[in-house]
């Protein structure tokens, strides 16, 4: 293909066809370009950087050669998909990532045909890859499909029910196995490079069903014995036994940003009859920026950041996170008590374990991205005497819901469950937003539930939950920065099903559950100033609730409003129902609970996404307003509100 040398390769490719005529000399240069796009693009608007610039050539050349969107590529957790997104249409845009209205910070089936299966969570490719591939057989469509995974995504079970039924079902099935942390296979060059060429290639194929074919006609002890060894010397070079034994054809490991090796073998790949195949791929995170490469774990996610020296922007705010006011907490807990453990599921930083780990280095798990491990894990641990907190996002807590009720509550284990990123969480969008653990936690017999109203009360509760010892309990927190609260020098144990008044009042009463608390008493001071008496207070806990406080704030106000950060079926729910069975709705009270609708909303920051919901102080006082009797000064109020 003819290009002018005067403009960017970038600027003149608005098809994927145009790529797919240029020469590798000129993919390279591509590459180049692509990668500089990227890192200027996430300069603008943070996102998940080292990810996206570690697949810049297998980006280019998985679009290369095989026939995209026709063939369906799948990429398991979307953050890595930046530059795939620059390349399929979507580069006018890509300054838009994670804003309100813009681009998704990862695949989205609504926002182009080039993203066939939405990935926000780990390890679902080759399931998905799966389906698609069977489900194009079934339709006779001829079509390829490709799943890339990272060596991380390999460690959730998920990844091997998939694989291993794929290899049952002679699928026709590519997964890319995307190493880029040289966990798996030792450096890669051009012996090992050769070596996946020669593997996948026709002529070795042919040769090796040969093989197999002449094998089956001789003495057992003779094949047996040809099996080992052609299967000994394949894992020798290769390390690839594991996959072959689950029925892929392993091909690998190669360098993932040598061009001039991924494309002739994917080439071979995608013309051969054959399937499934495992293609093993190194690459570098943070490939071709120093910062990043330097801090692959600090560049995994960034805010907006200076492209020349590295420097993240960083918060104006002196609040402590709740992240961070979580593990300073549970290190001061695990220095007065030997028996508290702290175990993750791959999110040391984002959980703040590592400085837990740097304290406690012997008494912290980091199981990998394995969530259903982590929970029966921590069970057995509590069965030995065991103090664990089990530290996971509200999101991938979903993932572990049977062993949750299985092997914790129905046996009452002294479980501590540590929910990271309750509520929504801005930018990463609803794949990742914590909307339910108090509902699906909530329907579990023996389970706590608490709620921090502010961080000083969750320093409270990381002691309560290590006090507790009666069965599993659980405390939520959000994402971000706390009130700017002054922390208590000591965690103090909260009496269990308790909760407290913080503004006494007499006409309406908002009664929070977690972390809309200071939104609730902003709601109450503007209330207040419209001469409308107001109570707030914290329940704290969903599960047991405080019957005395529901009941006395039901009895002495016109209004009671429940204000949650969490699904309908949570707080409100409880809350309902206990109102309910005890008559407390029957008379005068006008009962409110305000959850997050029941929908999902798109990315947008906290506070954006938090004014949608009605969850704010706008959103509060006006659900307050309309609950009241209808009054001349309510209407007057009302009017007032919507001008």
């Amino acid at each position: 293909m003819t290009l002018t040398t005067k403009t960017p390769l970038l600027d003149q490719i608005d098809d994927l066809e145009k790529l797919r005529q240029l020469d590798n000399s000129q993919l390279r240069q591509l590459a180049d370009e692509l990668r500089a796009e990227t890192i200027d693009a996430v300069s603008v608007t943070g996102g998940h950087l080292g990810a996206g610039l570690g697949v810049v050539e297998l980006t280019i050349a998985l679009h290369a050669i095989f026939d995209t969107p026709n063939d369906r590529l799948i990429w398991d957790v979307g953050h890595q998909t930046y530059p795939h997104k620059i390349l399929t249409g979507r580069r006018e845009k890509i300054r838009t990532l994670r804003q309100k209205e813009g681009l998704s910070g990862f695949t989205l089936r609504t926002e182009s045909e080039f993203d066939p299966f939405g990935t926000g969570h780990s390890s679902t490719s080759i399931s998905a890859g799966l389906g698609m591939a069977v489900g194009s057989q079934l339709n006779d469509k001829s079509r390829n499909c490709i799943a890339v995974i990272g060596d991380g995504s390999m460690s959730a079970g998920m990844a091997y029910e998939a694989m291993n039924n794929a290899g049952a079902m002679d699928a026709r099935l590519i997964v890319i196995l995307n190493d880029n942390d040289m966990s798996i296979a030792p450096p890669t060059g051009a012996m090992s490079a050769y070596l996946a060429k020669l593997v996948s290639s026709p002529a070795y194929r042919g040769l090796r069903e040969t093989a197999k074919n002449i094998a089956e006609h001789l003495p057992d002890f003779i094949s047996e014995k040809a099996r080992k060894t052609e299967e000994f010397a394949r894992g020798f070079w290769a390390g690839g036994t594991l996959f072959e034994e689950l029925g892929f054809y392993y091909v690998g490991p190669i360098d993932g940003h040598n061009l001039d090796h991924l494309l002739p073998i994917l080439k071979n790949v995608r013309d051969a009859q054959a399937g499934p195949f495992l293609v093993h791929v190194v690459t570098q995170k943070g490939k071709g920026y120093p910062p990043a490469e330097d801090s692959p774990d600090k560049y995994h996610g960034v805010s907006k950041f200076n492209i020349v020296t590295g420097t993240q922007d960083k918060s104006p705010s002196n609040a402590p996170s709740y992240t961070s006011v979580f593990a300073s907490s549970l290190i001061e807990e695990a220095q007065r008590d030997e028996k508290i453990i702290a175990v993750n599921a791959a999110m040391p930083a984002g959980t703040g374990l590592d400085k837990f780990g740097e304290v406690f280095p012997d008494r912290v798990f980091d199981v990998g991205i394995a969530e259903q491990h982590a929970v029966t894990f921590c069970a057995g641990l509590a069965a030995e005497g065991l103090k664990p907190f089990c530290t996971i996002y509200s999101t991938f807590l979903q993932r572990a819901y049977d062993q949750v009720i299985h092997d914790v509550a129905l046996q009452k284990l002294p479980v501590r469950f540590a929910i990271d990123r309750a509520g929504y969480v801005g930018a990463d969008g609803p794949t990742h937003a914590g909307n339910y653990d108090t509902a699906y936690l909530g329907a579990i017999p023996n389970m706590v539930l608490m709620a921090a109203g502010d961080e000083a009360d969750l320093k409270h509760m990381v002691a309560t939950a290590a006090a507790y010892d009666e069965g599993p309990i659980a405390l939520r927190y959000p994402r971000g920065e706390g009130m700017g609260v002054d922390l208590p020098a000591i965690g103090k144990a909260i009496k269990i099903g308790r909760g407290r008044i913080l503004k006494q009042g007499t006409s309406i009463a908002i009664l929070s559950y977690g972390a809309r608390l200071e939104q609730c008493l902003a709601a109450a001071e503007q209330l207040s100033a419209l001469g409308l008496s107001t109570t707030v207070a914290d329940a704290r806990f969903a599960k047991p609730i405080d019957v005395d406080l529901l009941s006395q704030l039901a009895k002495n106000h016109q209004v009671l409003i429940s204000v949650e950060e969490g699904s309908i079926g949570g707080f409100g729910s409880h809350a309902a129902t206990w109102l309910a069975q005890n008559a407390m709705l029957d008379g005068s009270l006008r009962f409110r609970p305000m959850t997050m609708p029941d929908r999902n909303f798109e990315h947008a920051s906290q506070k954006v996404l938090y004014a949608q919901a009605g969850l704010d102080k706008a959103g509060i006082v006006a659900t307050a307003l309309k609950a009241l009797p209808s009054s001349s000064q309510v209407t007057r109020i009302l009017k007032n509100l919507d001008q």
